[in-house]
């Protein structure tokens, strides 16, 4: 008999994925001012224009959740440490590109998060790890359907490299991809 006082299973591991995803963000939001001295929003923008130099800053700011004027201050003081630089482009577009200093930072602040994660798993096996793995792809695709998105926000401290090798799919962005199917369809 279940006393209605007491948690469920369901709650109980909701329970553990809240204290889990708890301390795994401050593992990681910890990692990039121990490595780089960054605020979590430049390293996240290091590690967007890693994937996709050349965006403006408004967009840099929307992917890492700043507003524009936060933005611009952000890509100044990068700019400042020289890891970005603006490009002038046609027309007014100005482009944010990292130069080498910010992809060699942002390549290490790569290499500390995934370090940090990958060392979560050393003691499950294989099979633990695929199982894990299909059920943060699952989890992941409810958490773009219940947000609505943006992908690249949800996916700004992503290695792109590690997540979809030989071809795998992103999960965040086979969510987006079906989410705009379904909004044309």
């Amino acid at each position: 008999m279940h006393d209605e006082n007491e948690p469920d299973e369901r709650e109980r591991v909701a329970n553990l994925l809240g204290a889990t995803a708890l301390a795994i963000t401050d593992d990681l939001l910890s990692a990039p001012a121990a490595a780089s001295r960054l605020s979590m929003s430049a390293a996240a923008a290091l590690i967007v224009l890693r994937a996709d130099p050349g965006v403006s800053v408004t967009e840099l700011g929307r992917r890492v959740g700043l507003t524009q004027s936060a933005a611009v201050r952000m890509v100044d003081g990068l700019e400042r440490d020289t890891l970005v630089e603006r490009r002038r482009g046609i027309g007014n577009w100005t482009g944010v590109h990292p130069t080498a200093k910010g992809r060699r930072t942002a390549a290490q602040l790569l290499t500390s998060r995934t370090s940090r994660l990958t060392g979560l798993l050393d003691g499950l096996g294989e099979p633990e790890v695929r199982d894990l793995g299909a059920l943060l792809a699952t989890l992941l695709d409810g958490l773009y359907q219940g947000s609505g998105g943006p992908a690249d926000r949800m996916c700004r401290l992503c290695d792109r490299t590690a997540c979809t090798p030989d071809g795998v799919e992103c999960p965040v962005g086979a969510a987006e991809r079906a989410a705009a199917r379904a909004d044309h369809g």
